[in-house]
Order: structure tokens, then C-alpha cells, then sequence
């Protein structure tokens, strides 16, 4: 098998596996599950950054270039809301950060 029908049968199986379990996951959880899939996110990341340095072919670059900012995107995301959600149980008597 060569090597973009490869990229194409994993990114393929990534699409409907993910569909799958998302679909399956109860809404209360989603905010902790995407906290949870940051790790996974990251390990893309590094996939993704080689790959577009292994690269043979523009094409396979280009994907990987796709992979490498939607992994990105997700991280980034999920941070920001993990951070959002935790800021929900701080004291609200308490000052947050920065403020005097």
C-alpha cells in the first residue's frame, strides 16, 4: 500500500471512529472528555510535524500541514475551555488573577 493510501485509510478510520464515540458520550462529560483528549491532540502534533518533515510529496506535506493546524486548533480549544470551566469554581469573593 502506498504511502498517501495509507494517510487517507487512517484519516478515513480517525472520522468515523471519532464520530462513533462522540456520538456515545453523555453531554456532561464533554467538556472533561476534550480536557482528556488533549494529550491525544498533542501526540498529532508530533505526528503531524513529522510528517511534514519526512514528507515526499506535496500532497503528503500538504495533509500533514492540515493535520498539524487542526491538531493545533484543538489543543489551543480545549485549553481555553478547560480553563474557562475551572474558572466556573473559583470563590467568587476571592480576586482573580492580575486584579488588585
Amino acid at each position: 500500500m502506498t504511502p498517501l493510501l495509507l494517510l487517507i485509510f487512517a484519516f478515513t478510520l480517525a472520522i468515523f471512529l471519532g464520530v462513533e464515540l462522540i456520538s456515545k458520550v453523555p453531554s456532561q462529560l464533554h467538556t472533561p472528555l476534550m480536557s482528556g483528549s488533549n494529550a491525544i491532540s498533542g501526540i498529532a502534533i508530533v505526528g503531524a510535524l513529522v510528517a511534514l518533515g519526512d514528507g515526499e510529496s506535496t500532497l503528503v506535506r500538504g495533509i500533514a500541514f492540515g493535520a498539524l493546524v487542526f491538531a493545533t486548533i484543538n489543543v489551543v480549544g480545549g485549553y481555553l475551555v478547560t480553563d474557562r470551566m475551572l474558572a466556573m469554581f473559583q470563590n467568587k469573593n476571592k480576586p482573580k488573577k492580575g486584579d488588585h
